[in-house]
C-alpha cells in the first residue's frame, strides 16, 4: 500500500531525452557521445530526489493516456511516488524535453511541456476533491512548485486560497522562465529557488554574485530566497539573514537537474528539522555529488 503524501510537487513530469559528449561542444558540432530517455521535469526530479531522502512526495500534474504516458505513471510509482493525483488527459500526448550536453556544460535544451500547460487548472484538482485536500480543508503542507505552468496559472497559484497556509517552494524551470515567478514576488509567498541568471531576469539587472542577488531579490518583495551559481559561493536568506557557503568542487559529468537536486535536499533537510546553515550545506553536497555523476538517475 503507497503511504499518504507528505508533500506534493506540481509542475512538469515528462521524458528526459539527453545527449553528452565528452567533447566540448559549439553550434553545428557533430561529436560522439550517449543518448538517453528518462524520466524527468522539474516537478518529477525535485520528487525523485525527495523520495530518496525518504519522503512521498504526489505528483499534481499531466500526463497523456499514451503509451509513453503509461510507461511515465509506472516508472514514477516504482521510484515511490504518489501518482493518483496525476491529471491523465486523453487528447494531449506526453510531454518531452530534449538536451544536447558537452564538456563545456549544456549545449542546447527544449523544454516541450505544451500538454502542461495546455491542461491548465486541471492538475489542481487533488487540492479540492479530497484526494490531498478540500474546499473546506485546505492543503497546509509542503508544495514543491515549477514555473513550466502558465503565467495565469501560477498567478492562480500565489494567491489561491487552496494553497494559502501551504509552504511554497518555488523554481522557475529555467531563465526564459524565471518572470514567471513574479506572482510570488508581488504576493509575498514562498521560498524561490533561483540561479545567478534566474535572479538576474527576476530584477532586470546583472550579478556578480550570489550575496547581491538575494539581497535584491528580497529587497524587491520576495519573502525568501536561495541562488546558486554553479561552483560558486551559494545564498539563503530572509530579509534579516544572509547566509553564504561554497559547495564542494567536484568533476562536473552532467547539469541537466542538478538545480531541481538542490531543492529537493534543501526541502528535505527542513523537512527533518535542520538549521538553515545544515540545510545549505546539504543541499550543496547533494547537488555537487550528483553533478559528478555519482547519484543514481
Amino acid at each position: 500500500m503507497t503511504p499518504r503524501p507528505d508533500i506534493i510537487c506540481i509542475g512538469s513530469v515528462l521524458w528526459d531525452v539527453i545527449g553528452r559528449s565528452a567533447s566540448v561542444m559549439r553550434t553545428g558540432s557533430d561529436v560522439p557521445g550517449r543518448i538517453t530517455r528518462l524520466p524527468g521535469g522539474v516537478a518529477l526530479n525535485i520528487a525523485m530526489t525527495l523520495a530518496r531522502f525518504g519522503m512521498t512526495p504526489a505528483l499534481l500534474t499531466a500526463v497523456g493516456r499514451d503509451a509513453e504516458g503509461d510507461e511515465l505513471v509506472a516508472a514514477c510509482a516504482a521510484r515511490g511516488m504518489y501518482t493518483q493525483t496525476i491529471y491523465r488527459s486523453e487528447d494531449l500526448p506526453t510531454d518531452r524535453y530534449m538536451a544536447v550536453e558537452g564538456a563545456n556544460g549544456l549545449v542546447a535544451a527544449i523544454a516541450d511541456a505544451h500538454s502542461l500547460e495546455a491542461a491548465g487548472a486541471k492538475i489542481l484538482a487533488p487540492l479540492s476533491d479530497g484526494r490531498i485536500a478540500g474546499a473546506d480543508t485546505p492543503y497546509t503542507g509542503l508544495a514543491a512548485l515549477d514555473g513550466n505552468l502558465t503565467l495565469e496559472l501560477l498567478d492562480e497559484i500565489a494567491s489561491s486560497p487552496l494553497l494559502a497556509s501551504a509552504d511554497l517552494r518555488v523554481a522557475p524551470a529555467s531563465p526564459g522562465k524565471a518572470e514567471r515567478l513574479m506572482p510570488f514576488i508581488k504576493n509575498s509567498r514562498g521560498t524561490l529557488y533561483v540561479n545567478l541568471e534566474e535572479a538576474g531576469v527576476l530584477c532586470h539587472e546583472t550579478f556578480d554574485t550570489s550575496t547581491a542577488a538575494a539581497r535584491a531579490l528580497l529587497d524587491k518583495g520576495a519573502v525568501r530566497v536561495l541562488v546558486t551559481d554553479g561552483g560558486q559561493a551559494a545564498s539563503a536568506g530572509l530579509a534579516d539573514r544572509l547566509i553564504t557557503q561554497t559547495p564542494p568542487q567536484v568533476l562536473v559529468t552532467r547539469v541537466t537537474g542538478a538545480g531541481d537536486t538542490f531543492m529537493a535536499a534543501h526541502i528535505a533537510a527542513e523537512a527533518r528539522g535542520l538549521p538553515p546553515d545544515a540545510a545549505l550545506d546539504q543541499a550543496l553536497k547533494a547537488a555537487a555529488t550528483y553533478v559528478s555523476g555519482d547519484t543514481p538517475l
